[in-house]
């Protein structure tokens, strides 16, 4: 395989890797972000506690936690073809990198919003703030910077997600791993994917601790 050939699978896949990376991200938070609020407003410390949906809530998320991707991924091939209509490449990996990723996001969420001070939540109560702006003011905006380095934890996450995806059929640099690493032996082609892969998370992680140094009222 000539170097331009490889140049072109890598930056190919590596666009492929972004973009799954990104769109099942922001689905995450869509399903995530919402559901780890509902959990920490309705915990027993909470604003509205409400203890069986907290605790139905907390099982499910809990359960979808502890199924490794992988195994995750290939169970769900039913569900996956019947709404995609496929299970391999990028159509077939988001909705098994949402499922897996979601339940991790409201549980990040749930701990970032934990560390604002209750006293801050309180004072907002006795003024008669709304619900809506207790949330949106005072929880997600004083809980902003462990929410961006949260944020950058999942998504440095869920591009390891990416990768692993590759040995089920996924597709992105894992899946260039897999097939010329694994299974050809083209060991330039597998040390090119980790190079490009740790750059990634790199890139990734650096973006979201210097968002949380800019968006931290402490500094």
């Amino acid at each position: 395989m000539t170097a331009e050939q490889i140049f072109e699978i890598l930056s190919t896949e590596t666009v492929n890797t972004l973009i799954l990376t990104l769109f099942s991200t922001l689905l995450a938070y869509v399903i995530g972000l919402p559901l780890g609020i509902v959990l920490i407003i309705t915990d027993k410390d909470g604003i509205h506690p409400n203890r069986p949906l907290n605790a139905v809530l907390g099982f499910i998320v809990n359960i979808l936690r502890s199924i490794p991707f992988l195994i995750l991924m290939v169970w769900m091939v039913p569900v996956t073809r019947t709404i995609v209509g496929t299970t391999i490449g990028n159509r077939g990996t988001i909705l098994p990198l949402v499922v897996a990723a979601a339940p991790f996001v409201a549980r990040m969420v749930e701990s970032s919003i934990k560390e604002v001070d209750h006293g801050v939540i309180e004072a907002a109560q006795s003024m008669g703030a709304p619900t809506s702006k207790i949330i949106t003011k005072v929880m997600l905006g004083e809980a902003l910077p462990s929410l961006l380095i949260g944020f950058a934890i999942t998504i440095t996450t869920i591009l390891g997600y990416t990768a692993m995806a590759g040995f089920a059929g996924g597709g992105g640099l894992g899946k260039v791993a897999v097939n010329y690493g694994f299974y050809k032996y083209q060991d330039d082609i597998m040390t090119f994917s980790v190079i490009l892969l740790v750059i990634l998370v790199q890139i990734f992680q650096e973006t979201g601790m210097r968002l949380s140094k800019r968006f931290d009222k402490r500094l």
